[in-house]
């Protein structure tokens, strides 16, 4: 019998190695439990209000939260353009972790990056940190030059914080 490669292993070899180079990470300490915070992060109906830079709305057409499952969803800009985007779940720890691939859903997808969320007790506080890993230093510098991923990503913190005061 013929044994085919997996493509989420296959993905998986790409984030593997020294990453300082190809990462961006954001953390902030949220004035929120660390419970609420992973709720935040894994209801639809919270995180839907909160995904996103400012001023992006999005469309969701499929979201299973689960190790396997898929959050297929559009970003819509403020500038009218659409942004389709793909979320592979690889592991969830609740309320520790989320782990999960990030990418357009085009097949091969070059720039698909590996994001790790983590979610840590700090008192009554949370102190979360979101750490991505792309395949390249050059496709994580493009990232941050054409998309803002940095400034963009800051922002959807911005807004978690607004989400987390009205739940």
């Amino acid at each position: 019998m013929e044994r085919r490669n997996d493509p989420l292993t296959t993905d998986m070899n790409k984030f593997s190695g020294t990453t300082d180079d190809r990462e961006i990470v954001i953390t902030r300490v949220l004035d929120a439990p660390q419970k609420l915070v992973f709720k935040a992060w894994t209801d639809p109906k919270h995180l839907i209000n909160w995904w996103g830079p400012n001023d992006f709305t999005n469309t969701f057409h499929e979201i299973d939260i689960k190790p396997g499952g898929i959050w297929r969803f559009t970003m819509h800009g403020p500038d009218g353009m659409n942004f389709p985007n793909l979320i592979r779940f690889i592991n969830i720890v609740e309320p520790e972790r989320i782990e999960y691939l990030h990418g357009s859903g085009q097949e091969n997808d070059e720039e698909q990056f590996k994001v790790t969320v983590t979610f840590e007790k700090e008192a009554n506080k949370t102190r979360l940190t979101m750490k991505s890993i792309f395949p390249s230093a050059a496709i994580r510098d493009m990232v941050v030059r054409e998309y803002g991923a940095i400034e963009g990503g800051n922002q959807t913190v911005d807004r978690l914080e607004q989400e987390l005061k009205h739940m």
